[in-house]
Order: structure tokens, then C-alpha cells, then sequence
């Protein structure tokens, strides 16, 4: 049975940043008795890159000299196998696929916080707290806070109702200039860290990374127009992203687009960039906190990436007949054509700024 003690304690996930440890500060503020823990993720020979990424050994580290000027106890847990199945791993197939990974986002259901929550329910603990910037609403959903440009809810879409109730969101009122003010005011030593730019696991960028771990895999190829007409020579069609203009090391006279990844025949479509445009899409791997059918028809606001300002649509619902079978397949038909559909990316859906749910991008 848990106590009023008990309720009272929160696991508060701890990168070594400014934002998880200005949560824990505002946390043990409120009178949380506050437990910090730091999932080390990266094998060793990736956490050794101070500065370049998150999560290196000088992260852990920061934790550690954050939770002590806090007064809290501090735990590392070792997940190195589970981030190297779950995310990287994906980060790699994606890649093979011709589709772009969200390593984040998965990370973030399959391993960060899944993590967290299975340590608290070990140690009796019923609140998570983490440095996102996040809000939630009266159903015990996290909302889109389009004031904030920090707003995290995008990153999050995939956790569970069970598991949003359990989150406290303390930074949820704040932006980040005054979140580094009040870690300045509090004597934490990270108070000028730079935010973590890029992929954890790829300090050197996501081509250095996918060169190392494929290797003799990759194969040049061409690229080529919608009509099939060769254009010019790729360096592996494992190292390019639809949407993409810069870097094919083409020079025809004005910009393309990469508008298809081919690669059961190593080959790159490049065109205009009305050829990115289309208003409808498929959706797989999808999470929702309300009953699909309620909400067939009714007017949403999708975001396809994090840098998304929004776009509006409705969902549909297709049944596919082959033979005696019947598939339900689930779609996003835009107001308006979009180039914002990369297969492999995550469309987050909300409805009056309550996140409801989201999955991933398959094109037509």
C-alpha cells in the first residue's frame, strides 16, 4: 500500500543538462523527496566525446555533481544492451530501407523513459519527472504549447496514458532562457552547458556513423529522374534523405529534390520540388488514446516533424479486400499538399492542442 510519503517521491531522469536539473531543483523546491538517475546508453567507446553529443561519460558525470549540490541521491543504470537493439540497430535498418529514422522518439518509449518507469516501480515510487518542456491537460494528456518553442510534446507522443499520469512536467511554465537563469541563481555548475546538438551515438554525423557500421554494404548508384533518365552518380542511397537538395554533389544549373529512395535497385529520384507535394499519406505503428472511429472525420492538426507549425486534415479508414481477407489501413488526408511526409518520420496528431495520438509514415 502506498503512503502519503510515498507519494511524494519522484525518479527524475538526469542527462547532465541544464534542463533535467533545473526539474529536479523545482522538484525538491515543491518538497518531492527527488531521486536522480542516469541511464548510461552509449558503449564506451561512444561516451567518450565530450562536447559533441549528449550522454557522453562527462554527462554522467555532470549528473552526479548536480544531484550532490542538490542533496539527492544519484543512480546510473547500465542500458547499453537495450539502446543498442532498440535504437540504433533501428537507426541502421531505417537507414537500409531508404526511409529516416526518429531514433529519438523510440529511445524515448523503448528505452529513457521505459527505463525510468520500471525503476520506480521497483523502488515503490509512483512520479517520473524528466527536463522535457511539456504540458499536460485535464484528461491526463500531454498538450502542444505553441507559445513555447521548446515544446516537447511531439517527442513524447508514444507514452502510454498510464504513463503520462505518472509525469510531473516542472519546467512546464518556462522557457529556456529562464531556465538557465535559475540554475545560475542556484549555484549549478552546468548553468552555460551549450545544448546537445545532433545524435548521440553519431558524434561525427549520421553518414560518418552509417559508413562505419555498413561498411562494404553501401554501393554507389544513380541518381535519376521520374522517367528514369540517369542524372548522375550517388555514394549509396543509405546516406541521403527524401527532401533532400544539398549535397548530392550535382551541379545541373538549379536545385533538385531527392522525391524517392529506391533501394531494392540502388537508385535515387530526383525532380522539382512540387514533386515532394501530396496530401495524403498512410500511418503504421500508430499509438492513439481515443478510439480511431471517434474520430474519423473530424478536423485535426497534424505536425509530420518536430519543426512542424501544424497542418490541418482528417483521418480515414480504408478496408483493403484480398481474397477472403480484409485489411483496415489508416491514412491523413491534408487540407493542402505538403512536402512534410518523409516515410520513416512520425505525424503527431492533435485535436483542440490535446495530443491524441500519432505513428509513422508510410507513403503512398
Amino acid at each position: 500500500m502506498t503512503s502519503e510519503k510515498d507519494n511524494k517521491k519522484v525518479i527524475v531522469g538526469m542527462s547532465g543538462g541544464i534542463d533535467s536539473s533545473v526539474a529536479a531543483l523545482l522538484l525538491k523546491n515543491e518538497g518531492y523527496e527527488v531521486i536522480g538517475v542516469t541511464l548510461k546508453h552509449l558503449p564506451d567507446e561512444l561516451s567518450e566525446n565530450p562536447g559533441k553529443t549528449c550522454c557522453s561519460l562527462d554527462d554522467i558525470s555532470d549528473a552526479k555533481m548536480t544531484c550532490y549540490t542538490l542533496g539527492i541521491p544519484h543512480y546510473t543504470i547500465n542500458v547499453v544492451e537495450e539502446f543498442q537493439k532498440e535504437v540504433m540497430d533501428y537507426f541502421i535498418k531505417m537507414y537500409n530501407e531508404g526511409k529516416t529514422p526518429s531514433p529519438c522518439i523510440i529511445c524515448d518509449e523503448k528505452v529513457k523513459i521505459k527505463k525510468l518507469v520500471d525503476f520506480a516501480d521497483k523502488t515503490g515510487v509512483k512520479y517520473i519527472a524528466t527536463g522535457h518542456y511539456s504540458k499536460k491537460s485535464m484528461n491526463n494528456l500531454l498538450l502542444w504549447d505553441e507559445n513555447n518553442p521548446k515544446d516537447q510534446s511531439y517527442m513524447l507522443y508514444r507514452l502510454d496514458k498510464s504513463v503520462i499520469e505518472r509525469f510531473l512536467f516542472p519546467l512546464s511554465e518556462y522557457e529556456k532562457p529562464t531556465v538557465r537563469q535559475i540554475a545560475k541563481e542556484n549555484g549549478i555548475h552546468t548553468h552555460a552547458k551549450p545544448d546537445s546538438q545532433g545524435i548521440c551515438f553519431a558524434p561525427d554525423g549520421y553518414i560518418s556513423f552509417l559508413k562505419k557500421m555498413l561498411g562494404d554494404s553501401v554501393k554507389k548508384g544513380n541518381f535519376i529522374d521520374k522517367n528514369g533518365k540517369i542524372i548522375g552518380e550517388h555514394i549509396g542511397y543509405q546516406f541521403y534523405t527524401v527532401g533532400q537538395r544539398r549535397g548530392l554533389g550535382l551541379n545541373l544549373g538549379r536545385p533538385f529534390f531527392i522525391s524517392e529512395i529506391r533501394p531494392e535497385t540502388n537508385e535515387i529520384v530526383i525532380g522539382d520540388f512540387e514533386e515532394l507535394l501530396i496530401d495524403e499519406i498512410e500511418i503504421i505503428n500508430y499509438k492513439f488514446h481515443y478510439e480511431i472511429a471517434d474520430l474519423i472525420g473530424k478536423e485535426l492538426t497534424a505536425r509530420p516533424r518536430f519543426s512542424s507549425k501544424g497542418l490541418k486534415g482528417k483521418l480515414l479508414l480504408k478496408i483493403e479486400k484480398n481474397d477472403e481477407l480484409q485489411k483496415q489501413r489508416l491514412y491523413f488526408k491534408f487540407e493542402k499538399k505538403t512536402h512534410e511526409n518523409s516515410e520513416g518520420q512520425h505525424i503527431v496528431f492533435y485535436l483542440d492542442n490535446e495530443l491524441i495520438g500519432g505513428g509513422e509514415i508510410k507513403k503512398i
